[in-house]
């Protein structure tokens, strides 16, 4: 093997991979948390709301669950401006990614909220709770504590998706890598630093989602028990 490495254009090219980096950044953290809300709100439509409502729910679920990201991040794209509603590529990538993430938040904080046992709801009735404060106090935060692990994998498997959004030219780390590695031509160099960075996030946002799970659920914090 006489391959020679050479990274000698990282020293012109790392703003680029930085600037790539950030972006994906502020697209997966702007779709993860529009996505989770929009996913709680339907995991409560699909609990507590009615039978019509119920069914507008799952087929939402249904539908995202077994399409595949890119053709979402298509039909947001190319599909809207055949319609007449023009997107940048930024505000469809964060439209399909939010859509994406809401129904797979959908069924795991659903997951939560099923075992809140009944018990738990009769007792917020006798202390005078308001259904809002029941919600609030007595389903969501105890059943996010419950499925938080499996959130956080999902986000984390969110912002590795997101390198897809690089086929509609949104000019994240992978596009960037792209870019890079045309006008370079050093493929295994370009794509072995992209790789690592993508490592890098995933430490960096398991270790940020560690954090606020050891804020929010300060319970588990005094009882020494770990996320």
């Amino acid at each position: 093997m006489s391959y020679k490495f050479d990274f000698a254009f990282m020293a012109d090219r790392w703003p680029d991979f930085v600037a790539g980096a950030w972006l994906t950044i502020q697209l997966t953290v702007l779709a993860i948390a529009l996505g989770f809300a929009l996913g709680t709100v339907c995991a409560l439509a699909r609990v507590y709301g009615g039978p019509v409502l119920r069914r507008l729910v799952g087929a939402y679920v249904e539908a995202i669950r077994n399409t595949p990201l890119l053709i979402q991040i298509f039909i947001v794209y190319f599909g809207l401006s055949s319609l007449g509603l023009k997107l940048s590529a930024d505000v469809s990538a964060v439209i399909a990614l939010t859509v994406n993430m809401g129904a797979y938040s959908t069924e795991i904080m659903r997951a939560g909220i099923q075992s809140i046992q009944r018990t738990q709801l009769e007792a917020a009735d006798c202390l005078g709770l308001t259904r809002l404060q029941t919600i609030l106090h007595v389903v969501l935060l105890p059943a996010m504590e419950r499925v938080y692990p499996a959130l956080s994998s999902q986000f984390v498997l969110l912002m590795l998706a997101s390198s897809i959004t690089s086929q509609i030219s949104v000019e994240e780390l992978t596009a960037t890598a792209s870019l890079v590695q045309s006008d370079t031509y050093r493929s295994f160099e370009v794509y072995l630093i992209v790789a690592v960075a993508y490592l890098a996030l995933s430490a960096l946002y398991r270790f940020s989602f560690w954090l606020i799970g050891r804020g929010l659920f300060a319970r588990k914090r005094r009882l020494g028990t770990s996320l």
